[in-house]
Formats: structure tokens, C-alpha cells, sequence
């Protein structure tokens, strides 16, 4: 029996049935008016998830932004200087640190964390292309603590640096020294996310599934689980094999909910149009999956373009056929994910994808679909740039520890309660948008993102996938289904494009 029915029955045998069944349904919905009955009023679900941001990083300066801007605060945790000193906790405090290279060990040696170590405080990045940060499983084990990377002890959160500096003076990066792993962005550089977050609703507890890189994360987003593999598939014999998991869009197809994924084919080699749904597969991450793989034939149609002119995104919507159920990948190819620069010959500028994902979403906003629709924006992990709050303690999905660690990967000599997908991965940034999202709303509730599944299989009253979006949220606390508040979407700004773009210094 749900809580719902079991309230009514409760309050049934309590008023001897005098008060009538209208009253009583009346009585529920007072002390729950986002029953998951209300979730029947989106028909439309679309998540996008982009590439390797932190909370601290893009929304650490969230509650000076609302102080600046006319909104009421909230209870936010976001970066300590940037929280109020009364009010609403937390408040605030100084700038973090991590300890950073003793410069008595210059590169090409490794960095060295000692006494003689300076401390390294969070700062404001005046460039909008940095370089890239490793979520990898070694940094994320050592970004909890350098000294105790196998979790046996509370997180310290003191190794972010130091493994921004390692990655970078074996890439051999401008940065050798990780600095950048403490930079964050503000509500300037981000204008149209800090506007959408602030206007709809956001969280300070979201977090990405698993403390490792982009792979096994996207995996979970989409199935609840990467089987064990902490790395990509391909990476070695013990992870050769496609994943056999039952994916989300394998639920829907069974149960005769419409779902498409859509792809950007820029700079992809996917000619057209038309375009061919095997190419375009190769742009999914969905790719992985043994029943991915089917997709081109036993469903060409339910994977199309985004991002490109008349493309299938844009036709449906304007059409009206939208699914049910939608996931857009990120403009990876097309340089437009938001992903920190891999190499300094390739700049990644973070207000051109911040431009790109603004664009698709104002375009949802002035559809025929905005009426029934939620927009979920999030990112795929934290990609080892700083967050002040600890990956927390979750399930296993599915009992498979990590299978494919390489050879000398922290967790493989010995053991500890971080080394078998029991912890969350970092903080990520949340942006949920619909007509019926809380106004300016503030989740606390701990989660990782595949409470999207749990979200979509609440709304279409599917089964879970696996213990780990089992044991998740689903998500009706972001929304008011009695008195929706955006039924006439805020006309958000432009997003900035014009701050500096440079990799040779810092800030």
C-alpha cells in the first residue's frame, strides 16, 4: 500500500468515514500537495547532462549572487565566503585551501605535499578555458585525502590540488602546479545559469554517482549501474565486453513509453541529412550497452539530431511530438560540453557550451511542450576541480565491486570503505526547470543522478533498475503540480560569451 492510500485509509478509521471521501482526498492533498500522482502532469521529460563541473565551481557563489540580484536567500552550501554572517546557516567563513607543491620540487619532479607546502585558496577564474582536471579513480580517491585515499577515515578533502598538479606536469600543462583546481566561476561568467537556478530550482546535495571518470558515471545515468567497471569499456580485458544492464529506454520501449536520445553531428563524420542512425550512435554513450547496439535497427527512429538546423530536436518540438522521455547528449565533438581543455592546442570555452545548452532549453520554454515539460540540466561528475562536501554513503547497485582497476589503482593492494561504489562521486550543479518547479527552490536532499530514473520510472510507473535508483529520491520535491508558478516561463538573459579565453596562466 502507498503512504497516500495508507494516510486516507488511516484517516478513514479515524473519522468513521463521516467526513466523506472528498474531504479526506482533500485532507491528503493539504498534508502532501506533490503527491507522485501530481508527477501525471509532465508528459515530458528531458535531461541533459554535460561534462565535468563541481558545485563549488559553478554555483559557490550562488547566495552573494541572490544578495546582488534582489532574491531572497536561501539555505545554500555553497562556497563558506560567499554565505551570509546571520541569518540562514551556513554561514560564513573563509575561502578553502588545499596544500599545493612545495616549490622545492619543482617539475619535472612530481609535486610534492609537505610542511613546506603553500596553501591554495579557493579563487575566482577570470578565464573561461581552463585545463583539464582528471575525475579518475587514483584523483578522486585522492581528492578525498591524500594521506587516506581508501576512505578509513572522514573525508579531508586536501588532495585536489595535488592531483591537478600531477596530471598536469605529466601532460606536461602550463599549470603544473594545480592551482586551477581551486578556481571557480560567477554569477558574470555564468549569467544564464545563475538566472535559470536561481528563478527555478537547484540542489546543495546532488552528486554524481561513482568516484571515478566520465564513463562509468554516464553508464549509471542511464542503467543505475556500470557493472563494476570503474573505467571505460575497451580499457582492458577484465572490462572488453559491452554492458549487458537493462538500460532506462529498454523500461520505457517495454512499457510503450515513447524515448529518443538526440546527438549533435558536428565535427562527428555523420554526413547528411539524412543521417544514419548507426553513425549517430557512436556519438551516444548509450553505445556501451549490449541492447544499445540494437538501436540503429530495431529502433532508427528514436535517435536523431540536436543542435543543427531543421534538426529532428527542433522539427518535434515544433510539431509537437515531442517524447515522453528525452536525453541529449553532450556536444562533445562539437566542442560545446563544457568540458575543461583536455589539450592546450584545443581551448574548451565554457561560456560557448553554457550559450549552447541555453539555447536548447529557451527553446523547450517557448514550445508547444513547455506546458507538461521538465528540463533537467546536471553534470556527469565533478571532472577534480574543488568541492567543499564529501561524497556520502549510498548502495552498491548490484553487488559487482570494481572489476578493470589497472595495475597499482589505489583499492587494488588493500581495501577500504571507499573502494567499492558504496560512496556517491563530488557535488555536481543542478538546474531543474519546468512549469511546475518551486520557485527559487533549494533541495537538501542527498541524491545523485540517477534520481532521473527514479524520477521517470515514478512518473510512468516503471520498476527500478537497480539498489541504486531504488534508493533515491524522486524528485517531486522540486515541484508544485497544485499551483505551478511558470506557466509563463521569465525571459532569462543572454549568456555571456565574451570573457577571456587563455590556458597559459591563471586567473
Amino acid at each position: 500500500m502507498s503512504w497516500y492510500r495508507f494516510l486516507r485509509f488511516a484517516l478513514c478509521l479515524a473519522c468513521g468515514l463521516v467526513l466523506g471521501c472528498w474531504t479526506l482526498t482533500s485532507a491528503a492533498q493539504v498534508l502532501q500537495p506533490n503527491a507522485p500522482g501530481g508527477l501525471t502532469k509532465l508528459n515530458h521529460i528531458i535531461f541533459m547532462v554535460q561534462e565535468n563541473r563541481s558545485l563549488d565551481h559553478y554555483f559557490g557563489e550562488l547566495r552573494k549572487y541572490w544578495a546582488d540580484n534582489g532574491y531572497s536567500d536561501r539555505s545554500f552550501d555553497g562556497l563558506p565566503q560567499f554565505n551570509p554572517t546571520t541569518g540562514l546557516p551556513p554561514y560564513h567563513g573563509p575561502p578553502p585551501t588545499n596544500p599545493g607543491c612545495d616549490p622545492d620540487y619543482p617539475p619535472p619532479k612530481d609535486c610534492t605535499i609537505d610542511g613546506n607546502s603553500p596553501q591554495i585558496a579557493s579563487f575566482e577564474l577570470l578565464t573561461q578555458c581552463t585545463e583539464n582536471t582528471s575525475p579518475s579513480w587514483n584523483e578522486s580517491h585522492v581528492d578525498w585525502d591524500y594521506y587516506d585515499p581508501l576512505g578509513k577515515s572522514k573525508a579531508k578533502l586536501n588532495g585536489f590540488v595535488y592531483t591537478a598538479a600531477h596530471d598536469g606536469r605529466v601532460v606536461g600543462f602550463h599549470d603544473k602546479d594545480g592551482i586551477r583546481a581551486m578556481g571557480y566561476y560567477d554569477g558574470t561568467d555564468l549569467n544564464y545559469y545563475y538566472f535559470m537556478a536561481s528563478k527555478f530550482a537547484t540542489s546543495d546535495r546532488w552528486f554524481n554517482p561513482a568516484m571515478a571518470r566520465t564513463h562509468p558515471n554516464r553508464e549509471y545515468l542511464v542503467a543505475a549501474t556500470s557493472q563494476g567497471d570503474a573505467y571505460p569499456v575497451g580499457t582492458d580485458s577484465r572490462d572488453s565486453q559491452l554492458l549487458t544492464a537493462t538500460t532506462i529506454f529498454q523500461e520505457l520501449q517495454n512499457a510503450g513509453v515513447s524515448w529518443k536520445i538526440y546527438v549533435n553531428p558536428i565535427n562527428t563524420g555523420c554526413n547528411g541529412p539524412p543521417y544514419d542512425p548507426a553513425c549517430l550512435l557512436r556519438t551516444s554513450y548509450i553505445k556501451y550497452f549490449k541492447w544499445g547496439q540494437t538501436i540503429p535497427t530495431q529502433y532508427p527512429k528514436n535517435i536523431g539530431t540536436i543542435g543543427i538546423a531543421n534538426s529532428d530536436f527542433d522539427n518535434d518540438l515544433q510539431n509537437g511530438t515531442l517524447p515522453e522521455v528525452v536525453q541529449i547528449e553532450p556536444a562533445s565533438d562539437a566542442g560545446l560540453d563544457e568540458h575543461p581543455s583536455a589539450s592546450d592546442s584545443s581551448p574548451s570555452h565554457t561560456q560557448l557550451g553554457a550559450e549552447y545548452v541555453s539555447g536548447l532549453i529557451n527553446s523547450v520554454m517557448k514550445s508547444s511542450s513547455w506546458k507538461d515539460s521538465v528540463f533537467i540540466l546536471t553534470y556527469d561528475e565533478f571532472g577534480g576541480i574543488y568541492d567543499h562536501v564529501s561524497p556520502q554513503k549510498t548502495v552498491n547497485p548490484d553487488g559487482i565491486k570494481p572489476k578493470d582497476l589497472l595495475s597499482g589503482d589505489i583499492c587494488t593492494k588493500s581495501t577500504g570503505p571507499i573502494c567499492d561504489f558504496t560512496y556517491t562521486g563530488y557535488r555536481v550543479p543542478l538546474i531543474v526547470v519546468s512549469p511546475y518547479t518551486r520557485k527559487h527552490y533549494v533541495s537538501h536532499t542527498v541524491a545523485d543522478i540517477t534520481a532521473i530514473l527514479k524520477l521517470i520510472e515514478t512518473r510512468f510507473n516503471l520498476p527500478s533498475l537497480t539498489k541504486r535508483d531504488a534508493a533515491q529520491m524522486d524528485m517531486t520535491e522540486f515541484f508544485n503540480f497544485t499551483h505551478p508558478a511558470w506557466m509563463t516561463p521569465p525571459v532569462p538573459p543572454t549568456q555571456n560569451t565574451n570573457d577571456p579565453c587563455y590556458l597559459d596562466h591563471l586567473p
